[in-house]
């Protein structure tokens, strides 16, 4: 990142946001005894059982380090579009993220939320008419966080989620207190870290964190506009800010989806933008995706050792 976005950055951030956590980036590159990708295996992960009903059985990817030492594992949430890539193979941005991950020498596991319930993805669907609900991913995630603590080599206590946009939302779910099956829940992780997430339902409902929880920001993301993170993260702050503040971090001039390869590009089949009608942007930002990375690791490391 230039020094003038840096700075751009860090004043967007501070501005009318008393309390709200910065966090200093400090990436050294992967361990050389984990450069080696590490090759994923599918696997079947149990979502949370919903009050009287059955769980629902959900597709994964699980890329476990050549380790025999307990390691920190991650889950990773994957955003409206799911999963998976036309052609049928997982996402650049998962195979991306579960090789940076592994690399760092922690476990990943991809969770597929879509394909077992019939769907592939939700980003065309209104949000009124999406059969696929947060309360459904919450589940699902505290569904995989109970799987990471069965699986042998991992360090239960280490257990972290990092989910994008839809995935990011899910993020938020998960780690707020003011759901029962949250505040319940027998595992809970260490770290949280959200990118693009939508923020207003949560902000209506209210945040009580569980963990320390990072969001990454757009700072023109008109799917996902940063307004209502920028406010939770202020009221979060206000209550929490000895416990479990959020920090977070906006990138000025940076669209949905600027941890990505592809240049900016309008789609105008997405309903639920910022502007209804217009369609919204999404493509990739160089300097962000730098930066998001060396802050993604940052924050687990400090928190997974």
């Amino acid at each position: 990142m230039t020094t003038r976005r840096a700075h751009a950055a860090s004043a967007i951030v501070a501005l009318g946001l008393r309390g709200v956590a910065t966090l200093a980036v400090a990436w050294t590159g992967a361990p050389a005894a984990f450069a080696q990708p590490v090759a994923g295996a599918p696997v079947i992960v149990n979502s949370m059982s919903a009050p009287g009903a059955e769980p629902q059985s959900l597709r994964g990817r699980w890329y476990r380090v050549p380790d025999p030492s307990p390691r920190p594992a991650v889950v990773l949430l994957h955003g409206c579009g799911g999963a998976y890539a036309r052609d049928g193979r997982l996402s650049e941005r998962m195979r991306e993220y579960a090789d940076l991950l592994t690399g760092e020498g922690w476990h990943a596991l991809v969770l597929d939320s879509f394909t077992s319930r019939g769907e592939r993805e939700l980003c065309t669907q209104r949000q009124g008419a999406r059969q696929i609900t947060q309360a459904d991913r919450q589940r699902d995630a505290l569904g995989a966080l109970e799987w990471l603590r069965a699986q042998a080599g991992v360090d239960s206590q280490r257990l972290a989620i990092v989910g994008w946009s839809h995935g990011g939302s899910t993020v938020l779910a998960t780690t707020n207190g003011v759901w029962p099956t949250v505040a319940q829940a027998p595992v809970k992780p260490r770290a949280a870290v959200a990118f693009y997430p939508g923020c207003s339902d949560t902000l209506r409902r209210g945040y009580e964190p569980v963990t320390p929880l990072l969001m990454l920001l757009g700072g023109n993301d008109d799917w996902t506009p940063p307004g209502p993170c920028l406010e939770l993260t202020r009221r979060t702050n206000v209550r929490a800010a000895a416990s479990a503040p959020i920090e977070l971090h906006v990138y000025p001039g940076a669209h949905h989806g600027f941890d990505g390869t592809l240049s900016p590009r309008v789609r105008r089949d997405v309903p639920n933008g910022a502007n209804p009608g217009q369609g919204v942007t999404v493509g990739g930002d160089p300097a962000a995706r730098e930066d998001s990375r060396g802050r993604l690791l940052a924050f687990l490391r400090a928190r997974l050792g």
